[in-house]
């Protein structure tokens, strides 16, 4: 099997993928931007072979690259990034060189654009934020009046995490928003009050899922537009109606074989329309992994290894879901330098270094988002995962951890 993965170097975790597909047997060819002598040893060992390009970019560099593979190794059977910012690439290269095992072009509205995701939502049953396709201020204040008024969340139609959102709380931050975003694609939906929660999933080629996992985080909109802390945390268990919610998000969205990460609200106040308090509701859905390092945070929590379940479903349409010990909380608390903390790096590590899994700064690209220095802690309560975030981002940080098994 002949697998091109583009951009096998970024971010910094991809190289199990590619690890595992070369275990697996898999022919793992990449094309990249990246000089080879910047890749980590992992990725140089699983490659048979890297063609640089100038530019990802440039699309007929990447033509070129994938027929030089083609020509030298024969038929290509997969084309996957795994990232969101390629999707289009790796769906044009697939059409152009008739690779069946991934979405084509003509596919990726549904999974880009967020006003197309609602029918959808829709056809599946899943509550979802009424939303209105930014065209005019006049059309929008008559959205606002409809949909119970303000406050209104604005964001990017197509757009991968929570840079360039508004909240628009009056007629003044509308008129506002309108002379900020002219010219642009944006959707403004009603503001709905809850907790932002993932269904991650590998999926077999019927779409079911092979692997399930979900964590639960702050609102990230908050880190990037208000400069707040991040705490997010991977489950032991997946909610019952969370994930039923998943499953008919996979079969509505036809995803086959991939690694998906889709975000869902649980409401904290009910919403006329979309539930009562605990209820799930559709935010959006991502065609790639979640982000960061939360892929490893789900192998620390599940004791299993999702990068070997992938590769797996790739080279062989299933997988063991296999399992080395229990299900436990892990926990991402990061920090950010402009503040000051209780307690110090040191004291950490004291209390916590016995359960620490990852203690790392944070590169600059992702920090307004994940701050500057993070601790990933494996726990096994509930009250253990609030005392450990406290005690990172002090004593007084508001941790809320609802009840998920009822």
């Amino acid at each position: 099997m002949n697998f091109i993965f583009i951009a096998p170097n970024f971010p910094e975790n991809y190289r199990h993928f590619c690890d595992r597909l070369h275990l697996n047997g898999v022919t793992v060819l990449g094309i990249g931007d990246a000089p080879y002598d910047s890749l980590s040893e992992t990725v140089k060992n699983a490659l048979t072979e890297y063609y640089k390009v100038d530019s990802l970019e440039d699309y007929g560099q990447v033509y070129r690259a994938a027929a030089f593979f083609a020509f030298k190794h024969g038929r290509i059977d997969w084309i996957e990034s795994n990232n969101e910012y390629w999707l289009e690439l790796d769906a044009r290269l697939r059409r152009d060189f008739n690779v069946t095992t991934g979405v084509m072009p003509d596919e990726l509205a549904q999974w880009k654009s967020k006003a197309a995701m609602k029918p959808v939502y829709k056809s599946a049953g899943i509550p979802s934020a009424r939303q209105h396709h930014v065209s005019t201020i006049e059309a929008a204040r008559v959205f606002i009046e409809e949909s119970g008024g303000y406050p209104v969340f604005a964001k990017p139609n197509v757009g991968v995490g929570a840079s360039a959102t508004y909240k628009i709380d009056n007629d003044d931050d509308l008129r506002a928003f309108f002379a900020e975003a002219s010219g642009f694609d944006y959707v403004i939906e009603e503001f709905v009050v809850g907790d932002i929660y993932s269904y991650d999933a590998v999926c077999d080629e019927t779409g079911d899922p092979l692997f399930e996992s979900s964590f639960m985080c702050i609102n990230v909109a908050d880190a990037v537009n208000n400069g707040t802390e991040t705490v997010y945390y991977v489950l032991p268990e997946v909610p019952e109606q969370l994930k039923a919610y998943g499953r008919k998000a996979l079969k509505a969205f036809n995803v086959k074989r991939r690694f998906i990460h889709f975000e869902f609200f649980r409401l904290t106040e009910a919403r006329k329309g979309l539930g009562d308090v605990g209820d799930f509701v559709g935010l959006e859905v991502n065609m790639r992994p979640a982000g960061g390092f939360t892929p490893d945070m789900i192998n620390f929590s599940h004791s299993t290894d999702v990068y070997q379940i992938w590769a797996d479903m790739i080279s062989t349409g299933t997988s063991s879901g296999r399992k080395n010990g229990p299900d436990r909380w892990c926990v991402f608390a990061s920090r950010k330098d402009r503040f000051i903390h209780v307690h110090t790096h040191d004291e950490i590590l004291a209390r916590y270094g016995d359960r620490i899994v990852m203690c790392q700064r944070m590169p600059d690209i992702f920090s307004v988002a994940m701050g500057n220095q993070m601790y990933v802690a494996l726990l096994d309560t509930e009250d253990e995962v609030r005392d450990y975030v406290r005690f990172i981002l002090d004593e007084q940080a508001e941790v809320v951890i609802p009840s998920l098994y009822k």
